[in-house]
């Protein structure tokens, strides 16, 4: 208000000036006074000039405050553009909210949802994740570098990409699916990728192709195993204590023929119903339960065994949580585990004269980097050979001249049924198992 007043009594005053200075030159020519009206008017002109200089950095002052979000600022109310000023001012600010409305869902919708999602730049740099990425792949980072392989794949790609791949960090073990998208997003190269655990669903697929087809084999089978179970009896049966052979051995190579057939029969009718355990697996009824009582419990009914074999058994115990899972099937699996350590032990003793030291089973209950409580069952015998590693959960698969080749799978059963898992772990000697739970 004061800036307009002022600017309209300089102009004002110039007006004045100027009739008196074109009224002094008509009547009295140039002269002393003539300069002196001259100057003043001069320093009128200057002086409005200054005034519109300083309306103009105000305007360009409060426009640029504007611009970066700072609305504190304004023009006057005489000023001749406030109405179109207050307009804009209005239109920035209802943009820059929803704009901001926008990113906060964006950022919000981001933080819930269990798909991990990252954006970077084109040189490896992450500019923004959510909380599953790190949840997935068990540690935060800033750069792909830090991934490793899976880092290594999402940078050289040179197109969009869906692909598989194997992950690990510490104790972690996972199979991911990556799906990346390279796009231009103002003007800058972004890639967007997307990782997903596709390990359960992979176990899943597994297990389910093994029940199918322990099904249609238990069907099939056993069919063919009862009538000739019961013929052979029935042979066996019929056949006189008497009867007439032209040679003694023919007659006992008949006997002998029948006993087998039906022994055989036998062995491949508990064999197939070795494939309904495996195949019919009941749900686990989930209680909550302490595994360190029933690791202790598992262990004691095993030391009898240990020490006639000669074998250490030893118990650690780092955790106390309870953890809601079916006693007796986990008790199944742990029985199972430590049988085989025991059982390799053994024949490593029996086979392996120059083994001067202590056969030891370690036995140990904490948690890993993820939370999840595990049993780590290992022994210090001649370990899995490499070319075996792969098959030792594939059911009926074994390397024991009396073993069925279930052990394994069913403890893996039981244990993805517990919504965790059964893996094995590489160490430099021996074998080791760890029972993970969900």
């Amino acid at each position: 208000m004061r800036a307009n007043l002022l600017l309209s009594f300089s102009i004002t005053t110039l007006i004045s000036v100027s009739a008196l200075l074109s009224y002094v030159l008509q009547t009295h020519g140039f002269s002393a006074t003539t300069l002196l009206i001259m100057l003043v008017a001069a320093a009128l002109i200057a002086h409005i000039f200054t005034l519109f200089k300083r309306q103009q950095k105000q305007a360009e002052m409060v426009i640029r405050a504007l611009a970066n979000g700072d609305s504190t600022l304004g023009l006057g109310q005489q000023h001749p553009m406030l109405k179109q000023f207050e307009q804009v001012k209005t239109q920035m600010q209802t943009a820059r909210f929803n704009a901001e409305q926008q990113a906060q869902f964006l950022q919000a919708l981001l933080i819930h949802v269990d798909l991990a999602v990252m954006v970077c730049d084109d040189n490896g740099e992450v500019i923004e994740s959510n909380p599953a990425v790190s949840k997935l792949l068990g540690k935060s980072f800033r750069h792909l570098h830090e991934l490793g392989a899976v880092g290594e794949l999402i940078l050289n790609a040179e197109h969009n990409i869906r692909s598989t791949t194997y992950w690990q960090n510490g104790e972690q073990h996972d199979t991911l699916s990556i799906q990346l998208s390279i796009a231009e997003i103002q003007g800058k190269v972004r890639r967007v990728v997307s990782l997903q655990s596709i390990h359960d669903q992979l176990q899943l697929k597994e297990q389910q192709a093994y029940k199918r087809l322990t099904k249609v084999l238990t069907h099939e089978i056993a069919n063919s195993i009862t009538p000739l179970s019961s013929l052979a009896d029935t042979c066996s049966n019929l056949l006189p204590q008497k009867l007439c052979f032209d040679e003694l051995e023919d007659k006992q190579d008949l006997q002998l023929a029948l006993n087998t057939l039906a022994s055989r029969t036998a062995h491949l009718g508990g064999f197939i119903a070795r494939f309904r355990q495996v195949s019919s697996l009941p749900k686990p009824n989930l209680t909550p339960a302490n595994l360190a009582d029933i690791l202790t419990r598992i262990v004691a009914l095993h030391q009898q065994q240990a020490r006639v074999q000669h074998t250490h058994i030893e118990l650690s115990i780092k955790n106390q949580q309870l953890v809601m899972l079916d006693s007796s099937q986990i008790e199944q699996v742990l029985v199972n585990l430590i049988k085989n350590a025991l059982e390799v032990l053994k024949s490593n003793q029996k086979y392996s004269a120059e083994n001067t030291a202590q056969a030891k089973v370690e036995i140990s209950l904490a948690q890993n980097t993820s939370q999840q409580l595990y049993i780590e069952i290992s022994d210090n015998g001649l370990g899995i050979s490499e070319h075996v590693v792969d098959m030792i959960f594939v059911p009926f698969f074994t390397t024991k001249q009396q073993g069925s080749g279930i052990g394994l799978s069913l403890s893996r059963q039981i244990m993805l049924n517990h919504g965790g898992d059964l893996i094995y772990v590489q160490k430099p000697q021996g074998a080791c198992f760890r029972c993970v739970f969900g």
